[in-house]
């Protein structure tokens, strides 16, 4: 970090460095618009984008190894040495933001211990990367900063980081995103989740229609997300609230799954 390259976003928890020359990710972007032209089968990299690939499935495997060995290991057992210190295996995918696509990503937290973000694509407008706090800490939901991907940078943050993509406005953004894993870390007492009650009210940038028991207090629904996730949310977890709080639907009214297993119930 003394030497520049690597610039804290918001201090001891999210940092941003350069990592691929315009070169590269044009060489990136062909051999993945090229998948793209074959029409071939590809699998959704997770339950919130539609529109990415899984490189592991393209071929692209041994090249994140690469990475993950060279850049993404030295870095995080530095920045997050209780994380990061032994990272063996990873789960590397691409997302693409494009109006009449995927126009935005929820907020939520990241399924992986360290997870690494490159833009390789960024001929667009909007759509900046929202970070709030650590999840399960008072002010886990409380706005920390706003960050836009430039060409090439990379930005670094522990999976239980909660952060979200807000609306692109115009053009298109590709990301390559490495999430990474360590098995002795999430086999330790200091991976197991603790959840204190929250500080306060949230913020509005950082509220979760998909995760979340109040957002409807604070943002308007998308077209679509209140049918969808309206009474569905975890967050706060009970007892955990803040003062004040009020769901969107009391405890009573929330939908249940039918005896035989079937659809929610309303």
């Amino acid at each position: 970090m003394g030497s520049g390259l690597i610039q804290e976003i918001v201090p001891e928890l999210v940092y941003s460095f350069p990592i691929f020359t315009l070169d590269f990710c044009a060489l990136l972007m062909e051999e993945i618009r090229h998948f793209y032209g074959s029409k071939l089968p590809a699998r959704r990299p997770n339950s919130m984008n539609n529109y990415g690939i899984i490189l592991n499935e393209i071929g692209l495997e041994p090249m994140i190894f690469d990475l993950q060995d060279a850049v993404i290991q030295p870095l995080a057992s530095v920045l997050f040495p209780m994380e990061g210190s032994e990272l063996e295996s990873h789960h590397s995918f691409t997302i693409r933001y494009k109006g009449g696509e995927d126009t935005h990503l929820d907020v939520h937290t990241d399924d992986s211990d360290v997870t690494f973000n490159v833009n390789i694509f960024g001929n667009y407008t909007g759509a900046p990367l929202v970070f709030c706090g650590i999840n399960g800490e008072p002010d886990h939901r409380h706005f920390r900063t706003a960050y836009q991907h430039q060409l090439g940078y990379a930005v670094m943050h522990r999976g239980r980081h909660r952060h979200g993509a807000e609306d692109i406005t115009g053009g298109e953004r590709m990301n390559l995103v490495v999430w990474s894993y360590s098995y002795n870390y999430r086999h330790s007492k200091e991976s197991v989740k603790v959840h204190l009650k929250e500080a306060s009210k949230p913020d509005e940038r950082c509220v979760s229609y998909t995760h979340d028991r109040d957002f409807g207090r604070y943002k308007a629904w998308p077209p679509g997300k209140k049918e969808r996730f309206m009474g569905r949310g975890w967050c706060p977890p009970r007892g955990k609230e803040y003062d004040g709080f009020i769901p969107d639907v009391p405890d009573d009214q929330l939908p249940h799954r039918s005896k035989r297993g079937g659809q929610p119930q309303q």
